[in-house]
């Protein structure tokens, strides 16, 4: 463990900054030197980002001069140039050659602490001498190889060292030297004297900035787990220590340490913040306090009336905060604090008797005021004001659910519900009883993706409900059946659906009784097939379903009338060849939205998108599933159960048009280091992704879901079946196997999701040669599509069910021995979903692959080199690096490759394998930055390829590069 906290030699991200480093390196070993400004608050990790550059200069057999400044004012001057040469000396890599340079220079020597002072010191070394003789041993080292000087910490420099940083970077030029320097953004207030000079520097040519952001999530889990030995912490450790740190490595660190010993604030760590805010003046120290009880934000107008100073102290007090950076604007009235760490830790200085009187200052303002119910709460509850802070609770609660907000919703119906018992009158205060209350706080359990919390909660509340209230025993039932089929626990919640149900008459009709039949309805879908109590119960499932709509028709719940609607159109879906079920789905969607039920738009819409995909309408899908998307963002839903499934489909649509390059954005943002299974879900998409174009990430991404595997069925699905795939590209079909064989005993017989999965054993069994086994798959794959759960015949399949039994049948011939290619040539089409060239586009380039291969095996070597090369130029635009290696190898064995687009006498032969990798990327997309950061290389490097590759094309432009690209074939690189 280093001293920073950090695990040592472990870097975690930096990808982009360390490539412009690693840039700028290569520029000054190249003969060009250069300078980096790298900038960031403390403890973002500049130190370590520079020890991995310095980490690659000494194994390129460089030179390495690190030096620190330290906050002594203008006490010593060049303290750092110093620091560097006096480490640098004693270091046995290099010592003998820098103590060489040095012995020729006595200017530099007397700056080293045994250095011979007989002149004086250095206060009286001549400027301009101490400057050329470091410009003379930077570039002499630089004669044996490249030189990295590193200042560290310039906030603190001196002015003499910051001339020495000026005329470096001004006047060092074709030596092989890149300087960096670090400093503290956190800590260049508007009068700082280092401002004008980064300012200056900036402008010119060879000098270059990298601001260090803090860590993204999965940035900071990546780096706990490496502080603990590669073990995962607990996801909620994860969570709360990323947002309390804000991604800071080092506060990260220090409050990772301090949760295992339970303490709040690390005195380490509060010390360090607190030193920041006692460099300011009596006044503006006041202001702060002030502003640490007001939370992270605080409105100029209450600042001024609490802190009780004059309107021009408390504006001075604030310039001078801000000026400091302590406090940083916020819209038009406000200020908050530049992180919430600086807050915590000033607002647990303060005395316990001054923190409730400023409290109660606020909240009588607010309450005046007609302020915001969730600040009145969160004051009043602070000033032990009990009933004010319950009211203004569930008022907040109510709020943030009509905002879309449902874990805010959440933490205030939770905060009222834990001070019932201690406020007079709740039931009028909150204008409802205690039960319908928590039943609000499950809903945003629900809305915020914690179903399995909602039921648990539920339970509970069933077990406390009064049993004469029948219709609350219903409402309760209703909600748990609803969440128990989120779940896909289909048996258990049409138990509790039915006994719902059965608790009220069905005359007079009531939205209770409509909302339980609903409920029963959607239950019915789920595995009836497997439980003993409802096989065969389908018939009665369309009568259900019209009972429930004319009931919510009857009592005006037309969100329930939309519920029941969506579930009658999944089950005519199957049987019923010609029902325009899209239609069916958006009729229900804009019923349910109208009504204000959220959650069942979000199903009707989802089966509304899903629907079109499935008829191929890919145009049609992407269109409605980013309306959804779109919808659920804007109601606060996106981690609730359809939210993410909805973001899972339009990733799934773009993948399967072969828009690879937007797949991959979304894809972005699926985190790798999951521990929750709806996590895990959208991380097992990207997989589709990073297995198809052979990614480094897939072995990482799929150590995280395996854990989950036996919590949800479709996780373990997708993830599965996509190993077994990651296992054929590898060569292993046995290991493939055996995930199929894990995913096919959990999957009902009729379940469409057997066909893919079946096909897919059925490639290894062609590859190992095993004919009954074979059999066997195929059986599964045609009873599933044939089939619907309560075993009639299927009367409806979707085009990429379809595809995927073509598949099935051609690779089953193949195990056989007769690769057919009449067969893979009715899976070319399949996959196409009527449009030649579109459709599933990467199952279009496979098929044609095994198309090609049956081709040339019967002799037919000019249709399959055809064949063939429509398949690498779809590998080679999608970069589906392992099909292209199938295809290369096929192309050698059967002669196919001379036919190759990207062959040598073709246009882009005259390209390096390099300028052939950046074409690639010019043709998905990518601009300049992007293509250094996927291949490590800076953004001057890149745009010195990209105008290279234009000149060898003879082109003027990217877009007529992508051109002929696309049109040309993609060269392999």
């Amino acid at each position: 463990m280093g001293d920073d906290g950090r695990a040592d030699g472990v870097l975690i991200g930096r990808r982009a900054e360390l490539a412009a480093l690693t840039g700028a390196l290569d520029r000054a070993a190249a003969g060009t030197a250069a300078t980096v400004l790298v900038g960031g608050d403390a403890g973002v990790g500049k130190t370590h980002l520079v020890g991995a550059l310095a980490r690659v200069v000494r194994d390129r057999g460089g030179a390495v001069l690190v030096g620190q400044c330290a906050e002594l004012g203008e006490s010593m001057p060049y303290l750092p140039l110093a620091d560097a040469l006096w480490r640098a000396a004693r270091d046995p890599r290099q010592g003998e050659a820098v103590r060489a340079v040095l012995a020729s220079r006595p200017v530099l020597e007397r700056l080293l602490p045994d250095g011979d002072d007989r002149s004086g010191g250095t206060s009286e070394l001549g400027q301009q001498q101490l400057f050329g003789a470091t410009l003379g041993l930077l570039g002499e080292l630089g004669r044996a190889g490249p030189v990295l000087l590193v200042l560290e910490d310039l906030h603190w420099a001196d002015r003499s060292t910051r001339r020495l940083l000026t005329f470096l970077s001004r006047v060092l030029q074709h030596e092989r030297v890149c300087l960096v320097g670090t400093y503290r953004t956190d800590d260049l207030h508007r009068r700082h004297p280092l401002r004008p000079v980064v300012a200056e520097l900036l402008r010119l040519p060879d000098v270059s900035a990298v601001d260090l952001r803090p860590f993204a999530p999965d940035e900071t889990a990546a780096f706990l787990s490496a502080l603990s030995a590669g073990q995962a912490p607990p996801p909620d450790v994860v969570e709360r220590v990323h947002a309390r740190s804000e991604g800071n490595p080092f506060y990260a660190a220090e409050l990772y340490a301090a949760a295992r010993t339970g303490e709040e604030l690390p005195a380490r760590l509060a010390d360090l913040l607190l030193a920041r805010v006692e460099r300011l003046g009596d006044d503006a120290q006041r202001v702060v306090r002030v502003a640490a009880v007001a939370g992270r934000r605080v409105g100029d107008e209450l600042v001024r009336r609490v802190s009780g100073l004059g309107e021009a102290e408390v504006g001075a007090a604030l310039r001078e905060i801000v000026s400091h950076r302590l406090l940083v604007p916020d819209g038009a009235d406000g200020y908050r604090f530049r992180h919430a760490l600086l807050r915590e830790a000033v607002y647990a200085d303060l005395l316990p008797g001054e923190r409730t009187r400023l409290h109660a200052a606020f909240a009588a303002l607010l309450a005046d005021d007609s302020g915001s119910a969730a600040e009145l709460a969160y004051h009043s509850l602070a000033a032990h004001d009990l009933p004010v802070a319950f009211a203004a609770s569930v008022r907040a609660g109510r709020e943030a659910e009509r905002v879309g907000a449902p874990a805010e919703a959440l933490e205030h119906y939770d905060r009222a519900l834990s001070l019932w018992d201690a406020v007079p009158g709740p039931e009028t205060a909150a204008g409802t009883d205690r039960v319908r209350l928590a039943l609000a706080a499950v809903r945003a359990y629900g809305r915020s993706g914690e179903a399995r919390r909602a039921v648990s909660r539920l339970r509970r509340l069933l077990e406390t409900a009064d049993p004469a209230d029948r219709r609350l025993g219903v409402l309760l039932r209703e909600s748990l059946a609803h969440y128990l089929s989120d779940l896909d626990m289909g048996a258990e919640s049409a138990d509790t659906a039915r006994e719902a149900v059965d608790m009220l008459p069905a005359d007079p009709p009531t939205p209770e009784r409509a909302a339980a039949l609903a409920a029963y309805v959607r239950a019915l879908l789920l595995k009836m097939d497997d439980h003993p109590r409802y096989r065969g119960h389908d018939d009665d499932l369309p009568t259900l379903a019209e009972e429930a709509i004319a009931a919510a028709r009857a009592t005006g719940a037309a969100g329930v009338e939309a519920g029941a609607l969506v579930s009658l159109g999944l089950y005519r879906e199957e049987r019923e060849a010609r029902l325009q079920t899209p239609d069916l789905f958006a009729r229900a969607r804009d019923l349910a939205v109208r009504a204000g039920d959220h959650q069942v738009a979000l199903r009707a819409a989802f089966h509304h998108a899903r629907a079109r995909f499935d008829r191929g309408d890919l145009t049609g899908a992407a269109e409605a599933t980013e309306e959804a998307v779109r919808f659920t963002l804007g109601s606060g839903l996106g981690r609730s159960y359809y939210g993410v499934i909805l973001r899972c489909l339009r990733f799934l649509i773009h993948y399967t048009a072969g828009e690879w390059t937007h797949a991959a954005r979304l894809a972005a943002g699926f985190g790798i280091r999951v521990t929750r299974p709806a996590e895990a879900l959208l991380s097992a998409y990207a997989l589709f992704l990073e297995v198809a174009q052979g990614g480094d990430s897939v072995t990482e991404r799929m150590r995280w879901i395996e854990p989950l595997w036996g919590e949800d069925e479709l996780l373990a699905y997708l993830s599965r079946g996509l190993a077994a795939e990651q296992a054929l590209w590898d060569g292993d079909p046995a290991a493939a196997l055996d995930h199929v064989t894990a995913v096919l005993d959990v999957l009902r017989p009729a379940d469409t999701a057997a066909i893919r999965i079946a096909a897919t054993g059925l490639w290894a069994h062609a590859a190992l040669g095993s004919r009954s086994a074979a059999d066997e798959l195929l059986s599964r794959a045609r009873t599933a599509a044939s089939t619907t759960f309560d075993g009639r015949p299927r009367a409806w399949l979707g085009l990429e069910g379809r595809a995927w039994l073509a598949r099935a049948e051609a690779e089953h011939a193949r195990a056989h021995g007769a690769n057919d290619p009449e067969l893979w040539r009715r899976t070319v089409t399949a996959f196409e979903y009527g449009t030649p060239g579109g459709g599933f586009v990467y199952e279009v380039a496979r098929s044609r692959w095994r198309l090609a291969e049956a081709l040339a095996e019967r002799g037919s070597r000019d249709e399959a080199a055809a064949e063939w090369r429509a398949a690498v130029a779809a590998a080679e635009r999608l970069g589906a690096r392992p099909l292209r290696k199938a295809l290369a190898d096929l192309g050698t064995r059967a002669r196919l490759a001379s036919a190759s687009p990207a062959a040598a006498s073709g246009p882009f032969a005259t390209l390096t394998p390099r300028e052939r990798e950046v074409l690639r990327l010019v043709a998905e997309g990518y601009n300049n930055r992007r293509i250094a950061e996927a291949l490590f290389i800076s953004p001057k490097t890149a745009s010195v390829h990209v105008s290279n590759i234009l000149g060898k094309l003879g082109v003027t432009s990217r877009t007529q590069a992508a051109a002929l690209a696309h049109r040309e074939g993609l060269p392999t690189s």
